[in-house]
């Protein structure tokens, strides 16, 4: 068969033939019909995900979209190394699986995956979100923060509160639903008052972070409280992305002072089985209501020279 496989953390896989993967107990060998490339596949193939095997060569691909030998078309995570879901067939453990509604194109499906768990994960998962709590996007401008803007409204969301450093993408974000934006773009003082306001007079609960960086600093600053005998209100603060880097400086006081909670979302923090549970309502609200979602399908057989495109908000979902 043929496959992107990766040969050195350097370079973009290449796209060669290589055996074709054998199922063992309960397992299902699944023909791919659709696999898209994220952040998350990128970074295991570099080596620099903390999911990334050290095992070389390896097929990438965390998730996809595949049929069974008996005609059933499925979404899946997690294929059993070195297999990965950028190849015409792969193996993964039957409880790995979901089926999929008739309605949702295969490249749809696949570029949902991964932001899905972004954002039904984070928000189902971790901020365990109540209808008529309110939300704070960090980074509502890429791909899951878009999505997270209207799926937090879907279930539920009184209002949605956005960030972002583009006033562009800020106005395509309120048009998906956000009731309020706050550019990243302004002198630290005045982002902190927003985010003070945001915090304390809109009565945020629930703060999903693309970003970390600075502007996670500058939230957890303004959540900060003097000492309230009343106790400072709960923020479920839940980690996801780490765009604007991966450290913070965290004084011990901002947590003592205030009601923050840190969670995180990703591989680890939520079980496959918590994953799943989450996509699976994420794909029934899609055969019923589109999220945004834009898509770039490209042959399988591309994977070297579009692996590292740049400037192309579309999601690259590749076709074996």
């Amino acid at each position: 068969m043929r496959a992107a496989l990766v040969e050195d953390f350097s370079r973009p896989p290449r796209y060669h033939e290589t055996p074709r993967p054998e199922p063992g107990e309960g397992e299902v060998m699944l023909a791919v019909r659709a696999a898209a490339l994220s952040n998350l596949v990128r970074g295991q193939a570099n080596g620099s995900h903390y999911s990334s095997t050290t095992k070389l060569p390896f097929t990438p691909g965390h998730d996809g979209v595949g049929l069974t030998p008996d005609g059933v078309r499925v979404y899946f995570i997690s294929p059993r190394p070195p297999f990965g879901s950028m190849a015409e067939y792969t193996v993964v453990s039957q409880a790995m699986t979901i089926p999929l509604p008739a309605n949702i194109e295969d490249e749809v499906a696949a570029a949902l995956g991964n932001p899905g768990l972004a954002t039904w994960g984070s928000l189902l998962g971790r901020a365990k979100l109540q209808p008529g709590e309110v939300v704070l996007v960090n980074g509502a401008t890429g791909i899951a923060g878009k999505q997270a803007v209207q799926v937090a409204k879907y279930l539920g969301a009184a209002k949605v509160i956005a960030t972002g450093r583009d006033q562009k993408a800020l106005a395509e974000v309120a048009a998906l639903g956000a009731d309020e934006t706050i550019s990243l773009n302004q002198p630290a003082e005045n982002l902190e008052r927003s985010f003070r306001s945001a915090l304390h007079e809109s009565g945020v609960q629930v703060v999903l972070d693309y970003l970390w960086g600075s502007s996670a600093e500058a939230i957890l600053r303004a959540a900060a409280g003097h000492a309230s005998l009343e106790g400072e209100p709960r923020i479920r603060f839940v980690q996801i992305g780490a765009i604007s880097g991966n450290t913070i400086t965290l004084p011990a006081q901002l947590l003592r002072s205030s009601g923050v909670e840190l969670l995180g979302s990703g591989l680890g923090s939520l079980s496959a089985a918590a994953i799943l549970q989450a996509l699976t309502t994420m794909y029934a609200a899609e055969s019923r209501v589109r999220f945004a979602i834009d898509i770039n399908p490209l042959p399988l057989a591309k994977v070297e020279e579009a692996w590292n495109r740049t400037g192309d908000e579309r999601r690259i979902v590749f076709i074996p």
